[in-house]
């Protein structure tokens, strides 16, 4: 398992400044999140392309900037509003071959959405093949306040879906979302193929590895024995650290410790 850490841990920095802050780390595995339409133009790809070449850098995921608005775009029964999201996708499949990625981060439906849940499912499968098209294989993630963030949800879906059945499990969503990350490995198995990894304690539910008192090893080696066969990015917000190295130590510690495990 390879062990890396997202550019969306130095949100608000603009996108190719954290891509290089993560290159100059020396840490190899890296998501890029994108936040804002204009990145997804080809010429600034290409530019996120030279940055991680010049670093010898490997792009696991991309996490796309319209994460709000999938519910909107997707999740409604306005089919042309649909059929533009997929567009959107088809370009972010594109984005995945152009980075050298394989995965695309989905957040999906809000739960007051109107399609049952055997049609989220479908519509889920539908957005998956226009992502794969050019090569992005899509990933659904357990974000509370969306319908996936439940955890009754997702193991409707994952029964439903069977093998079509792809996770992005979120361990601060976990969290946020009232039930453990363990038993959600025990649950969803090797249908999860991307980890998003934080840490936490009883006051804070979002923190760099060590600073909480979450099992962050015993966690990753879980879900090994679940089936889970993927690679992790530590993911958290800007104000669980101070300066960019306490964050880069964090990862690297956690990539120590784990292969010293």
């Amino acid at each position: 398992m390879k062990i890396g850490v997202s550019t969306a841990c130095l949100y608000p920095l603009l996108t190719e400044k954290a891509l290089e802050e993560v290159g100059k780390s020396g840490i190899k595995e890296t998501e890029v999140f994108f936040n804002s339409e204009g990145e997804l133009k080809k010429q600034f790809v290409k530019e996120l392309a030279k940055i991680k070449d010049y670093y010898g850098l490997n792009v696991l995921s991309i996490h796309p900037t319209m994460s709000l608005a999938e519910s909107f775009m997707f999740f409604s029964a306005y089919d042309r509003r649909k059929d533009e999201g997929l567009e959107s996708f088809k370009r972010y499949g594109e984005i995945t071959a152009e980075l050298g990625a394989k995965y695309v981060i989905l957040h999906g439906g809000k739960p007051n959405g109107i399609l049952s849940d055997e049609q989220y499912f479908e519509r889920f499968c539908e957005i998956g093949r226009a992502t794969a098209e050019n090569g992005g294989v899509l990933l659904q993630e357990n974000v509370v306040k969306f319908r996936a963030g439940d955890m009754d949800f997702l193991k409707k879906m994952n029964g439903y879906l069977g093998n079509d059945a792809r996770f992005c499990l979120d361990v601060k969503q976990c969290i946020r979302g009232g039930y453990s990350p363990f038993d959600a490995v025990d649950m969803l198995k090797n249908s999860i193929k991307h980890i998003h990894i934080s840490d936490n304690d009883s006051q804070k539910d979002c923190k760099i590895p060590y600073k909480g008192d979450f099992s962050l090893v015993d966690f990753l080696k879980r879900a090994e024995k679940s089936g889970f066969s993927g690679d992790t990015v530590v993911e958290v917000y800007r104000d669980a650290y101070g300066e960019y190295d306490e964050l880069f130590t964090s990862v690297k510690k956690l990539r120590e410790i784990y292969k010293n495990g």
